[in-house]
């Protein structure tokens, strides 16, 4: 009998693109379900995360305050009960500085299931795109292409100029799935949340991962034409 191909962890990439509640959606549903999560942010990453959602420190309950925290949940999040696994969470989140550009995430051994970037600037789009690697992330992304895995770009800046155009296509033909973060509105959401988690959504389904977030056609209201 064939053996079962084991489940492997995922990397992530926050950037200082606006959308920290895409990112924290994503973690969030990713340590739900069981996957390691290898996680790197950059400088503006950081500024992002703090700006949008509150987070000054990279640790599970920082990251997840509408899971882990006692006060209001961000903008684009709903408040959730905690797990009662915390500690199984906690294990899973792998956070790595973007400065180490020796970590395991940056060297084709280390067997991963995708990388996602969310959201991702035109500046890290464009690092990627032209194979730098002075950082974390864009080595990441680099090697990810390279070993020929799922890399998701989720680019959010609009609009955009030639320069970006160029740069996805570039992505787009060495293997990446450009992904940007323009939700659709046929399922007539009706909250912030619903919009974040259509996108979240479509990123977990480029990475084969089961969900039950609303992001279906079939699931359209009624009312849709």
């Amino acid at each position: 009998m064939p053996q079962q191909r084991p489940i492997r962890p995922i990397v992530v990439g926050i950037t200082g693109a606006s959308g920290a509640a895409y990112a924290i959606r994503l973690l969030e549903l990713l340590l739900a379900s069981g996957r390691q999560v290898h996680l790197v942010v950059s400088e503006y990453g950081r500024q992002l995360l703090a700006d949008e959602a509150g987070v000054r420190r990279l640790d599970l309950e920082s990251l997840l305050p509408h899971v882990f925290g006692d006060g209001e949940a961000p903008v684009g999040l709903v408040r959730r009960p905690a797990p009662t696994d915390a500690d199984l969470w906690r294990g899973r989140l792998v956070i790595h500085p973007n400065k180490d550009v020796g970590a395991v995430i940056a060297s084709g051994s280390f067997l991963h299931d995708g990388m996602v970037i969310l959201p991702c600037s035109s500046t890290t789009l464009g690092a990627v795109a032209t194979g730098s690697g002075s950082n974390l992330l864009s080595r990441a992304a680099a090697v990810t292409l390279k070993e020929r895995r799922p890399l998701i770009v989720c680019h959010r800046e609009t609009p955009l100029n030639l320069i970006d155009i160029e740069n996805m296509r570039t992505l787009a033909l060495a293997g990446a799935v450009v992904c940007p973060t323009n939700p659709g509105l046929y399922l007539l959401p009706g909250s912030v949340p619903e919009i974040v988690d259509f996108m979240v959504g479509k990123v977990l389904d480029l990475l084969g991962i089961e969900h039950d977030l609303k992001t279906r056609w079939e699931q359209r209201g009624k009312n849709a034409i």
